[in-house]
């Protein structure tokens, strides 16, 4: 008879999407000839309709925004290029300029899903045996576009968990201007993208060995004046100007709230969306403490796997992933170095699980096949849900597989402390099934999780529900890992 399976504890409660929460952005419709035609409707209007409409809008919106005006200031700068002159423009007009090119967009309208869990980076104040958490969850609203959302709240000793109130307000991100880039490490990821040749070359002999966009665009310039083809010469600038965007900073004003701090794409690589993060308290060698976060961008052709990082959840740095194995979706780090490198366990083929070793986490040139699909509830593909997490017996790896119906399935094995590419053992049967609650939403029959963590001898893995919502499940360790041995 096979062994019991450990005891599920599942929170009564969810949290669910809500419409209610919402960012402006800007919003620019057709081409210049419709932009420019709006512009010259506002601009026609007499100084008292003006007045008339600004204040309208205002009663309207800006209980719904923190400081609106500069939101609307920042709108109408985009929109004025297609305009000769501003500086006849008084403030009023300008402000509601801006309102006619911004929208409002619901984060999380459609589904609040792919939860990861982590200590918060302030413990202070915590009730003895608690710790605070920050729980990162995918967001999707119109258009199917997904950020990332946080959460924060406290597990008490016994495993209690509670969640802080949610702010109704989010705050978007300021991207940080004159962000430096490495140019050796642009070099390489040139290369990687099959995109050096003696353009490119002669664009970063211009350069110093640190540099921000500006020099990137003024080395484009000047090296355009060069005898190379202007055609091949345009694809080559095109690669060079996308990859400098792809990497950039984003700061939150320091009165947020975790609850307010949204990641929204502001990237071409992820247009169509930011995926499935996961977040992992990563400790060095040194006893210093980052962040980071590896996500799946989207553009609505192709993926490409994005590192997040960041050392208090106000400032982010994001930066692209790179070598022969940084592909697919579901990257995710280990907590600390092992044998003094960092580790990763991927799916590299869209269908098994591999870990991979690498001296630098940018760069992921080494793969090793870790687990096949051997079970039927797992037969279609494996994953990983989340960062492996330290225990006793080894690494705990939580992971996902997809069976008949395409239903996913969470379940769990034990990896190596030193050889974390040696399978202890795996689960035969899966942790977590959905259940009659959990079947129904925008994607049926799936749990997932993209990270959970272990507290007071209790394993808390947050999970979603079909691409909806969210819950949290507990599990006691102890049972749990005698479980998996069993096997």
């Amino acid at each position: 008879m096979p062994p019991p399976p450990p005891t599920i504890t599942r929170m009564p409660g969810q949290l669910i999407p809500d419409d209610r929460r919402v960012i402006t952005r800007l919003f620019l419709p057709g081409g210049e000839d419709r932009i420019c035609s709006v512009l010259d409707r506002v601009l026609r209007l007499s100084d008292g309709e003006v007045s008339t409409l600004l204040a309208r809008v205002m009663a309207d919106f800006s209980k719904r925004h923190r400081n609106i005006e500069a939101r609307f200031d920042e709108h109408f700068r985009e929109a004025a290029r297609h305009l000769d002159t501003t500086d006849e423009i008084s403030d009023e007009r300008r402000l509601l300029i801006g309102a006619y090119f911004t929208m409002e967009y619901s984060i999380e309208a459609a589904a609040l899903f792919n939860p990861s869990i982590v200590p918060h980076p302030d413990q202070e104040g915590v009730p003895a045996g608690a710790i605070r958490f920050i729980m990162s969850l995918r967001a999707t609203g119109e258009g199917h576009v997904s950020s990332v959302a946080f959460r924060k709240g406290i597990i008490s000793a016994d495993g209690k968990i509670t969640f802080d109130p949610v702010s109704r307000f989010v705050e978007p991100a300021e991207k940080v201007k004159d962000r430096l880039h490495d140019k050796h490490t642009f070099f390489l990821k040139l290369i990687e993208m099959g995109a050096y040749n003696d353009m490119t070359g002669a664009v970063l002999d211009r350069l110093r060995d640190e540099f921000v966009y500006a020099d990137l665009i003024r080395a484009i310039d000047e090296t355009g004046r060069s005898d190379f083809d202007p055609e091949l010469f345009q694809e080559t600038a095109g690669n060079m100007r996308w990859l400098a965007r792809s990497n950039y900073h984003l700061t939150f004003p320091e009165h947020c709230s975790v609850s307010e701090v949204v990641i929204f794409p502001v990237s071409e690589n992820e247009s169509r969306g930011i995926e499935d993060a996961r977040f992992v308290r990563f400790t060095d060698d040194d006893g210093s403490v980052m962040y980071y976060g590896t996500y799946t961008a989207y553009n609505g052709f192709r993926i490409l796997p994005q590192l997040l990082e960041t050392p208090d959840f106000t400032h982010f740095r994001i930066t692209t992933l790179n070598g022969k194995y940084a592909q697919n979706k579901g990257i995710a780090l280990f907590p600390r170095k092992i044998n003094g490198r960092y580790m990763m366990v991927s799916r590299v083929d869209g269908e098994n699980l591999y870990i991979m070793p690498s001296g630098n986490i940018r760069f992921w040139n080494d793969a090793q096949l870790l687990q096949t699909p051997q079970c039927p509830w797992e037969f279609m593909q494996i994953g990983n849900c989340g960062s492996p997490m330290e225990t006793e017996e080894g690494w705990l790896l939580l992971t996902h597989g997809v069976g008949p119906m395409r239903q996913y399935c969470i379940g769990a094995s034990l990896l190596d402390f030193e050889d974390p590419s040696r399978v202890i053992a795996q689960l035969k049967e899966p942790l977590l099934v959905p259940n009659e609650r959990e079947r129904e939403g925008y994607v049926p029959n799936v749990v997932y999780s993209c990270g959970a963590l272990i507290h007071n001898a209790m394993l808390i893995m947050p999970y979603a529900m079909s691409d909806s919502a969210t819950s949290v499940a507990t599990f006691k360790l102890r049972e749990l890992l005698d479980h998996i041995l069993r096997q």
